[in-house]
């Protein structure tokens, strides 16, 4: 969802991925570690919920993303991405292994360490339709009929805005598009922008669930996209745009809970019913190929899918390995086997020789 424009006098790599841009000042840095985002939609209104963990020297940027219709803006719960998260996780199942490993008894461990740990003032054909302070940010909620003017308006907030970037910004403004653009403030006492940030939570009047993609074509490094899309189906994206294949590692229904049912729109926005909840992973290995938004549709099926995780230990019964029970029931086996063999050798009687009977001497 990120962009990070030249660093110092040069024009560096930009980072983007998701459905926004970043801006800043191009004498310093800032990286965006994780994006995670969640979209929620009724057929007639969306919401995107975003939350970004950055880190940089950068003591305030621009975030600027389009949206279809007038936007209204405030702050997200923390505890939606928590929820998802463990709303998401991988079915866990055990499975049992016969012959001992590494770590098992007589074997040692051979691993020396832990394992490795499994995203102002106006310039004209630009109309600010509202501007607001949400805790650490400025938002400001503008039209525009000119990317350039979008850049000027910027540019005259202390801002500039790349020429590719305003390149990109026009199949938008081609469509009417308005955009959310957000001033970022750092809250901590070093001035710069650094960790999780306040999630932003916009919606908009939207008859179809898209997700804005087109900016990531800006990226010079493999992007990701990570969604949690909560609808009244299943929903996949029509395509894939120019990235990988999308994988579901989630879907079912789910009752909205908490933070979940406060963005839930069903029963008069109480939340009382269920939703479905789908999550998505993308993976752009070369963002430039990126051909336009995301549009998701309703699946053929509500077919549920759960992640499964299976964790091993060896076989035991009564703490004791079966192994062992089996090795030395195996071992026990032959000793009475070959006692019973060599007992039944000593006791067989001996039949004396037969006496050889020599035949007299020829006379």
């Amino acid at each position: 969802m990120l962009l990070a424009v030249q660093l110092v006098s040069l024009a560096r790599p930009a980072y983007a991925c998701g459905c926004g841009a970043m801006v800043h000042d191009p004498k310093t840095i800032m990286a965006v570690h994780r994006e995670t985002s969640v979209v929620r939609w009724d057929g007639k209104t969306e919401q995107i919920v975003m939350s970004l963990t950055v880190d940089g020297t950068a003591p305030d940027a621009a975030w600027i993303m389009p949206v279809p219709h007038r936007a209204t803006v405030k702050l997200g719960d923390p505890e939606l991405f928590d929820r998802l998260t463990s709303l998401t996780a991988p079915a866990v199942e055990q499975r049992h292994y016969f012959w001992p490993r590494s770590g098992d008894w007589p074997f040692k461990h051979t691993s020396d360490g832990a394992a490795a740990p499994p995203p102002a003032a106006e310039r004209p054909g630009v109309g600010v339709v509202g501007r607001e302070r949400l805790g650490p940010f400025d938002v400001a909620r503008l039209t525009a009929t000119d990317p350039a003017a979008l850049r000027n308006w910027l540019k005259a907030n202390g801002f500039q805005l790349p020429a590719s970037l305003a390149a990109e910004l026009r199949p938008y403004v081609a469509q009417r598009w308005e955009y959310v653009a957000i001033r970022l403030a750092p809250a901590g006492a070093d001035h710069r922008l650094t960790g999780t940030l306040d999630p932003l939570r916009l919606s908009f009047a939207s008859d179809r669930l898209v997700y804005p993609m087109r900016l990531s074509r800006l990226a010079k490094t493999p992007q990701s996209l990570g969604l949690y899309v909560l609808a009244a189906h299943r929903m996949e994206p029509r395509g894939a745009i120019g990235g990988a294949r999308p994988e579901v590692f989630f879907a079912g229904r789910i009752h909205p809970e908490g933070a979940l049912r406060d963005l839930d729109d069903t029963n008069g926005g109480k939340g009382t019913g269920s939703t479905f909840l789908t999550a998505i992973d993308q993976s752009f290995p070369q963002p430039q190929h990126i051909t336009g938004d995301h549009e998701l549709l309703r699946a053929p099926e509500d077919t549920p899918f759960r992640r499964v995780t299976y964790t091993y230990s060896l076989l035991v019964v009564g703490g004791v390995p079966v192994w062992v029970l089996t090795v030395g029931g195996t071992l026990l086996l032959l000793a009475v086997a070959a006692a019973l063999v060599i007992g039944l050798h000593r006791r067989r009687p001996v039949t004396p020789p037969a006496a050889v009977r020599v035949p007299p001497p020829l006379t």
